[in-house]
């Protein structure tokens, strides 16, 4: 699979075979590993600030939203084209940053639906990005031409949503919450195995440290993204 090299760096040499299956091994612990992480970063300012109303009511009630609700976009954006000149550091530094910015965006979530059902999404939402995840690990079908279809389908998504926000249809916010579910378990595995491939690339520990944080970041907002569109149909509002 031909996957992007985003500036990684130097490669090491190549490791022999029980080597390198045990450090890919830890390299795909170590992904996971940031994006459990992440969420429970996220998870934790969101709930702050979400059943805060000191914190809240200043954010939601004044244009100060749009910040927060487009700043996530912009951390993005930023890691996306900045990634290859950073250090390892410096690129877990911006990944936390944005976990954390990302909570307070979510943090709206607990002004409209119940814990309970944030609860039942949240596992519902783990299950099915795990069994997709480990498809795209596990699988030997070259996931490449799928991930080229389901980038237009996100965009697709994106420009949907977008006229929907002017629109305010509901048969058309269910039609992309459905499509957009599909497309985000479908990038869960594609991002899966492009992570796995890219290790197979065995650059020097440097570049795999940012490999991973940048892996983390992919499932990290497909899993984010999944639950999002999850909780329009599960949750239960207040």
């Amino acid at each position: 699979m031909n996957t992007p090299h985003y500036g990684w760096g130097t490669q090491a040499a190549p490791a022999s075979g029980a080597l390198f299956d045990e450090g890919l091994r830890q390299h795909m612990l170590r992904v996971f590993n940031y994006m459990g992480l992440g969420l429970v970063v996220t998870g934790l300012v969101a709930f702050v600030v979400g059943n805060t109303p000191a914190l809240y009511v200043p954010i939601f009630n004044s244009p100060l939203k749009w910040v927060v609700m487009l700043a996530p976009l912009g951390f993005v954006l930023f890691f996306s084209f900045r990634i290859h000149a950073m250090s390892a550091g410096a690129a877990q530094m911006t990944f936390w940053a944005f976990c954390a910015v990302m909570g307070l965006s979510l943090s709206s979530v607990f002004l409209v639906f119940t814990g309970a059902s944030i609860a039942n999404t949240f596992f519902i939402s783990a299950a099915m990005f795990g069994a997709t995840s480990l498809y795209g690990y596990t699988t030997k079908r070259d996931l490449t031409k799928m991930g080229s279809l389901l980038m237009m389908g996100l965009i697709g998504v994106i420009i949907a949503s977008i006229a929907n926000y002017f629109i305010g249809s509901s048969a058309l916010q269910f039609a992309v919450s459905v499509i957009g579910i599909i497309v985000f378990v479908g990038l869960t595995a594609w991002d899966t195995q492009t992570i796995k491939e890219q290790y197979a690339e065995n650059f020097s520990a440097e570049s795999q440290q940012k490999m991973a944080v940048f892996g983390a970041l992919s499932l990290y907002l497909n899993f984010v993204n999944i639950f999002q569109l999850l909780l329009n149909f599960t949750g239960e509002r207040e």
